[in-house]
């Protein structure tokens, strides 16, 4: 399902601007922008109306998440410990009327903090399994390595023409779309956590042909490389996006869900507008190898993320005894392979 819903979402994605395109070419800009607010409007009345079905119509949506309630009251700031009780007894014998009222004061700003929607949002992400998988998903979106406003600028500015840009974005969605038909297909034969780790590393290892581009000293190759290096990350890139998305709904608790939910895309698009940030900060296109090498470096860092959630979960990374019984295999002659 989610599969689907990322196919018609990639879909939607490749399409659209060649409808615009089509509406600019044939009538005029200002019907390309009118027929888009008109879409807007009526696709935001459409999704609001599909939620509030789907809200009144399953009733256990509407009941109050009594299990997160019970684990924010149950933590420690809500119950004193034995020192606490302790230490008030030994003021109230003392007499320290003053530095307990002084304690407990500190005690209630502490509560009133961790009480605030946003903060205890945080603390019942922080507390799932998998978030480890969810940061590193997020980092993703903190990268110019796709086919943006910045790269394209950068291409653009590299004297590549835009019909080329263009076919390349088509490229890179058709193999995002494909992504969508192969995930399945891995999910079901080796696991959602060893489709994770494979589809993490291989979108870094496609990038590996970006950073390359970058000591290539004819522009048009490196831009052509860069381009290349991009799209062919898309596989790696919407597969690993299914795989932390399965891992959400398998491992997050139905009580919770909403919540995770929300913490999770507000980061992923905390780290998108960083993205615009640094666009600002390094606005020169000769220095567009700082934003690439910063890409890069975070999407290692995600891929390492990811593979130590994938330690912690499973004590290991890789068969070693299946790869050496293998490499074994293939060192015997030909004649006694059975």
């Amino acid at each position: 399902m989610n599969s689907v819903f990322r196919r018609i979402d990639l879909t939607c994605k490749l399409f659209a601007p060649v409808a615009t395109g089509f509406i600019i070419s044939f009538v005029s800009l200002k019907a390309s922008a009118l027929a888009l607010s008109l879409w807007n409007i009526l696709s935001v009345l459409l999704q609001y109306f599909l939620f509030m079905s789907v809200f009144h119509g399953i009733p256990s949506l509407r009941e109050r998440n009594q299990k997160r309630v019970a684990i924010l009251s149950s933590m420690p700031r809500d119950s004193p410990s034995t020192s606490d009780q302790e230490n008030k007894r030994s003021l109230l014998y003392a007499g320290n009327e003053s530095e307990l009222s002084k304690i407990s004061w500190k005690r209630k700003m502490i509560e009133r903090f961790f009480k605030i929607p946003y903060i205890s949002a945080w603390m019942v992400y922080l507390q799932q399994d998998v978030v480890l998988p969810g940061v590193a998903l997020a980092l993703l979106y903190f990268t110019i390595l796709s086919f943006g406003t910045l790269m394209t600028g950068a291409l653009q500015w590299e004297g590549i023409p835009a019909y080329v840009i263009g076919i390349a974005r088509g490229v890179s969605a058709t193999i995002g779309i494909a992504a969508t038909f192969l995930y399945p297909i891995l999910q079901s034969r080796i696991s959602t956590l060893r489709t994770g780790i494979w589809s993490i590393w291989s979108q870094w290892a496609c990038l590996l042909v970006c950073v390359a581009s970058i000591w290539v000293k004819s522009n048009l190759i490196s831009a052509y490389m860069l381009m290349g290096g991009v799209a062919a990350s898309r596989l790696g890139l919407w597969m690993f996006d299914l795989a932390v998305l399965q891992q959400m709904q398998d491992q997050v608790s139905e009580s919770d869900r909403i919540v995770v939910g929300g913490v999770q895309n507000s980061l992923q698009s905390t780290l998108d507008l960083m993205t615009y940030v640094m666009g600002v900060i390094i606005s020169n296109p000769q220095d567009f190898w700082m934003l690439t090498m910063l890409s890069f470096v975070l999407v290692s860092l995600a891929a390492g993320l990811y593979s130590l959630h994938i330690h912690r979960v499973r004590k290991h990374l890789v068969h070693f005894e299946k790869l050496f019984s293998i490499l074994s295999w293939l060192r015997q002659p030909s004649q006694n392979r059975i």
